[in-house]
């Protein structure tokens, strides 16, 4: 924890300021104890707080958060408490650190059992760290693999240049499009893997190689469409230009492009959860329908060129 306030609303009435001590609680628990958090009396609707009726069984203090010690991780899971002594607005926890010694899935609940606290405005940090760094577990795997697409790249890079060089004299335009494709790919998967490895290393995501890595990235996916729509309309076989097709082809190229830099934008530099699941499908939808313009016009034009060609 670093530098976590709470602040309760001004307008909390004055008398339940003076004369109660309002908490808010902090649990900290892996994801396997999750049924050890809250509790039920008489089998009825379970409760995160503890409520007078579980109270008067001796189950859990009244206003509590209501937790069982779990069999398979001891000292798990951890409660934390921030008062409000008489009529202060601000509470603070104080900085800690807390180890984790098993591997697993850990989720933090701040919690107030207070119906006087609502509205209550949450300031500061957590911080997360791996014994390898801090990037969560299920993205540190990612940093190895962008690492080996790299080398990869690099050495599909260097074959196809040499390749490139030796024939040059016979390089269609559609090779210097597979050139380019190439080229962005080395610099996607480069930029991809030292954005990780900055963010292992300080906890931050680097917005600027991150903008980068996602726009060279769709600029890569946006013009390997475009050349295999285009070879599948005849161009450099059975046709030498696109003709009136040009303008629909790179409208849709560039609309592509465009709705696909913002979705991967606003899933790579927007903070977990900013956007509701309906907003999200607002990004998502077009990029999909525009997948499926590419897919339908490539294969109808598949078809076309091969009765040409037949």
């Amino acid at each position: 924890f670093d530098k976590i306030t709470f602040r309760r609303p001004e307008e909390t009435n004055d008398s339940v300021k003076e004369t109660s001590s309002s908490k808010v609680q902090i649990i900290v628990f892996e994801i396997e104890d999750r049924e050890m958090i809250g509790g039920s009396a008489y089998g009825g609707q379970k409760a995160i707080c503890c409520t007078s009726d579980l109270a008067k069984l001796g189950a859990c203090a009244e206003g509590s958060v209501i937790y069982r010690p779990s069999q398979v991780n001891p000292g798990w899971p951890q409660l934390f408490v921030a008062s409000f002594d008489g009529s202060d607005l601000i509470a603070t926890l104080p900085s800690r650190t807390i180890p984790v010694k098993k591997t697993g899935m850990y989720n933090m609940y701040f919690i107030h059992c207070d119906p006087a606290l609502a509205g209550l405005e949450i300031d500061g940090k957590t911080i997360w760290k791996n014994p390898t760094g801090y990037l969560p577990g299920r993205m540190a795997p990612l940093k190895n693999f962008f690492g080996l697409m790299s080398f990869a790249f690099v050495i599909l890079g260097i074959y196809w240049f040499y390749q490139y060089m030796k024939f040059w004299r016979e390089v269609l335009p559609l090779q210097n499009c597979i050139t380019l494709v190439i080229t962005l790919g080395m610099l996607e998967m480069a930029l991809w893997y030292f954005e990780y490895a900055e963010f292992n290393e300080t906890g931050v995501r680097a917005k600027a190689i991150t903008f980068w890595a996602v726009t060279f990235g769709t600029i890569k996916r946006t013009v390997a469409r475009l050349i295999i729509l285009i070879v599948s309309m005849g161009y450099g076989v059975v046709r030498p230009t696109l003709g009136g097709l040009t303008s629909k082809v790179v409208m849709l190229g560039g609309t592509f492009f465009v709705a696909t830099e913002i979705l991967e934008l606003v899933e790579n530099l927007g903070t977990v959860n900013d956007l509701s699941g309906k907003a999200r499908l607002f990004l998502v939808y077009p990029v999909a329908i525009l997948d499926a313009s590419f897919i339908v016009w490539i294969f109808i034009s598949l078809a076309k060129t091969l009765s040409q060609l037949q």
